[in-house]
């Protein structure tokens, strides 16, 4: 197993560099409280909007708070949550579409309308909705990224489970007499996941840009916690005077989205089906 992963980091410079990113930014986020030199919650007006220094390596904002120790405890919300999220989604999105392909009949067909009158909306829009019904909040706002996300994820693991439910060793399992639950969860949906792996990397780093967008519209993290998307709400009124309050979160960002694609795009290559060689 250790060999095959490997393989395939060795095979694609896209997953290695991909991998690299974001193990980087993880180990970042771990030891932040010795890697950050300021409380980012300390503010020092004295030093406000002050450009990159030794005392700051990216600037203060304008608060006087140190933008490097920002950006660094901003990696231990954005990064987990955003995977945190993905997950959940993916957890209930998988577990929800093997059901219905499995089961077929008017329960497939109940779950998938439901599907098709979230997909209609776009998810932004979706989430702002829900966001404004249930109040602004991290917590409300995992929760509408979630409910806008599992949806993709059925869609797909269903598709697959339907090609998969008449294979002889699912015939093999019912003629035992396994139940549904256990044949769902042994034998199903280990064969239908691994095409959704892909996916589900390049949903964590769409959760990570959604969930800063929110936090940019004051619909997600609220202040003073340490956030990419806030600080660059934050920072947009400085955006001449002081632009390092902007350039370095979304660096920031960036970097993390493009490991996501990255690991995502090459996954998906390396577990694709690989072309003919003409002789």
């Amino acid at each position: 197993m250790i060999d095959e992963i490997l393989d395939i980091l060795k095979g694609d410079s896209r997953i290695l560099l991909g991998s690299i990113i974001i193990c980087t930014i993880l180990l970042v986020a771990a030891f932040a409280p010795f890697i950050a030199p300021h409380d980012p919650l300390a503010q020092n007006l004295e030093r406000r909007l002050s450009p990159p220094s030794c005392e700051y390596p990216m600037g203060a904002d304008n608060l006087g708070r140190c933008v490097f120790s920002r950006v660094v405890y901003g990696a231990r919300l954005s990064l987990p949550i955003g995977m945190a999220i993905t997950g959940t989604a993916l957890a209930i999105g998988s577990l929800v579409g093997a059901i219905s392909g499995f089961l077929g009949g008017r329960y497939d067909e109940f779950v998938m309308r439901i599907v098709d009158v979230l997909l209609a909306f776009p998810g932004l829009i979706l989430a702002l909705a829900i966001i404004a019904v249930m109040g602004p909040g991290i917590i409300n706002a995992s929760f509408a990224l979630v409910a806008i996300g599992w949806t993709g994820f059925a869609r797909m693991v269903r598709a697959m489970t339907l090609a998969v439910r008449e294979k002889e060793f699912m015939e093999g399992a019912k003629a035992l007499g396994a139940s549904d639950f256990y044949i769902i969860t042994r034998h199903l949906l280990p064969n239908v996941i691994a095409p959704v792996l892909p996916m589900a990397f390049l949903g964590a780093g769409y959760s990570i840009l959604a969930l800063a967008g929110l936090s940019f519209l004051g619909l997600g993290v609220r202040p003073p916690t340490p956030e990419w998307g806030l600080m660059l709400s934050d920072g947009r009124l400085f955006m001449r005077s002081a632009p390092h309050l902007m350039i370095f979160p979304g660096i920031a960002l960036s970097m993390t989205i493009l490991a996501f694609n990255l690991l995502g795009d090459g996954i998906r290559d390396a577990l694709g089906p690989k072309p003919r060689m003409e002789a």
